[in-house]
């Protein structure tokens, strides 16, 4: 168990939203995650801790989003996402938290997220979300080089199946941060 400063960490939760929770995903299905991270974010908000929620969405016509050629490229809806694909999932956000839109998978890049983090004195970032290996990895490895401490929360994060998330916690995050379990952070409330 570790003890952090509410003062210099924050709770950043990646993609915590109604057209990505019910997609499948493993290891753990979306409630769970959403259920851990508003859990997480409940305890942040309790210490002062400031709470960034992330959700990603684009324009209509998609006019924003990446288009490099790649082999694998992420499906698009024809006519667009759904109504409220983005919005984020009731209880995530509160009032005082920062909510960040991302267009991309990482929180920093074309945002103010780490304006916003800086502004308020942030050294440590908790992250959690989906997708692991997607929009949470991304978002550790630019926190990394940006120079903040991470800590992931394992168990406030899935993905699209339990090999890519285990991948990810094994042999990527660890490398970047500190791979906790959510109950085991812990802020000092002296």
């Amino acid at each position: 168990m570790t003890t952090f400063d509410p003062r210099t960490t924050a709770l950043v939760l990646i993609d915590l939203q109604a057209g990505i929770l019910g997609m499948p995903l493993a290891p753990r299905p979306g409630a769970e995650v959403l259920a851990a991270g508003k859990a997480l974010a409940a305890r942040f908000r309790a210490a002062s801790a400031p709470v960034f929620p992330v959700r990603v969405g684009w324009s209509a016509d998609f006019a924003d989003g990446l288009t490099q050629p790649v082999d694998r490229p992420m499906a698009r809806p024809a006519g667009g996402l759904p109504a409220g694909w983005s919005d984020l999932a009731e209880g995530v956000a509160a009032p005082g938290d920062v909510v960040i839109t991302k267009r991309q998978w990482s929180a920093f890049y074309g945002t103010e997220l780490d304006l916003q983090l800086r502004r308020r004195g942030i050294r440590t970032i908790v992250l959690g979300g989906i997708a692991t290996n997607f929009g949470v990895e991304s978002t550790g490895r630019s926190a990394w080089e940006h120079g903040y401490a991470v800590v992931f929360a394992e168990d406030a994060m899935t993905s699209m199946s339990a090999e890519m998330h285990g991948f990810a916690i094994d042999a990527i995050l660890p490398r970047i941060g500190v791979v906790s379990r959510a109950a085991d952070i812990v802020l000092d409330q002296s």
